[in-house]
């Protein structure tokens, strides 16, 4: 892949945003966009998260769940597993110490280029691929376990597309889990206090939230799905919905993580999981 065009970085170390708006987003602007600023996002991004996501663990999502007490991928020890949008790849490396034939696959360089220095620093290497989730360098039925903690989908255009690649690599009974923002944080304002809880937009409008630079160029899209949206999207692909899971806040869990918080997850959900297999 040609290198995007490097971002300028605002005083937080995040791609600054020129302009913010509501409007129809496709892939080629999504891919482009997203993966310059996840390339730019990756050093302030891991600084501010990394401590909690780890260096070998699998946080399936703010409210703290991780795999190692949700089993949500099943036993893996043996298991063939791609991870979509794996960022740094801590869960890739907990898989791998779980026993798992793993392939790590994210859309940015920058978070594989921190990937393969914790491979390195943890001594668990996992080999890695960049690619996007809407065309997987894998061979189908190849895969028994496609995993995908908040990595990729929700800045996908074309979902339906990328779930249809999840189902193709899928051996048959292979499974699926995918974490995403819940769509009932759309209408909500972008914040951890619960005194903001409050409807400032319409969760039926799926125009996607797109951030642009100075100069107009689109530097950051996020796709809005309701739940019915992506349910249709996992059956349409040919995937069987098992379960939808809905994690309620840790107990004792303080960290807080853009507008999760311990206060807003005691009275709204911010995840939701699919978790479905190919029949």
């Amino acid at each position: 892949m040609v290198p995007p065009p490097a971002l300028p970085l605002g005083p937080d170390g995040y791609p600054a945003a020129g302009g913010v708006e509501r409007r129809p987003a496709g892939s080629a602007e999504s891919v482009r966009a997203n993966r310059g600023w996840w390339d730019a996002a990756a050093p302030a991004y891991l600084t501010e998260h990394g401590e909690d996501l780890g260096d070998v663990d699998f946080l399936w999502c703010p409210e703290g769940l991780r795999e190692a007490d949700a089993h949500l991928l099943g036993d893996v020890a043996g298991r063939r597993v791609l991870e979509v949008g794996c960022g740094s790849a801590p869960c890739s490396r907990w898989l791998r110490r779980a026993g798992a034939d793993v392939v790590a696959l994210d859309l940015s360089g920058g978070m594989l280029a921190r990937a393969a220095e914790l491979n390195r620093s943890t001594g668990v290497g996992v080999p890695m691929l960049q690619a996007d989730v809407g065309a997987l360098p894998l061979a189908g039925a190849s895969v028994d376990v496609v995993c995908s903690a908040f990595g990729g989908l929700p800045f996908v255009a074309d979902v339906e597309g990328a779930l249809a690649e999840v189902a193709r690599v899928l051996r048959p009974g292979g499974r699926f889990a995918a974490s995403v923002n819940h769509p009932f944080r759309w209408p909500l304002p972008d914040s951890p206090d619960p005194d903001d809880l409050r409807v400032v937009s319409s969760y039926f409008d799926r125009r996607p939230y797109v951030e642009t630079d100075g100069g107009g160029r689109t530097v950051y899209v996020e796709h809005h799905r309701t739940v019915g949206d992506w349910v249709r999207a996992v059956v349409g692909a040919g995937l069987v919905l098992d379960d939808l899971v809905e994690p309620e806040w840790t107990p004792g869990r303080t960290q807080e993580w853009g507008q999760w918080s311990p206060a807003r997850g005691a009275l709204v959900p911010g995840t939701m999981i699919l978790v479905a297999h190919r029949p």
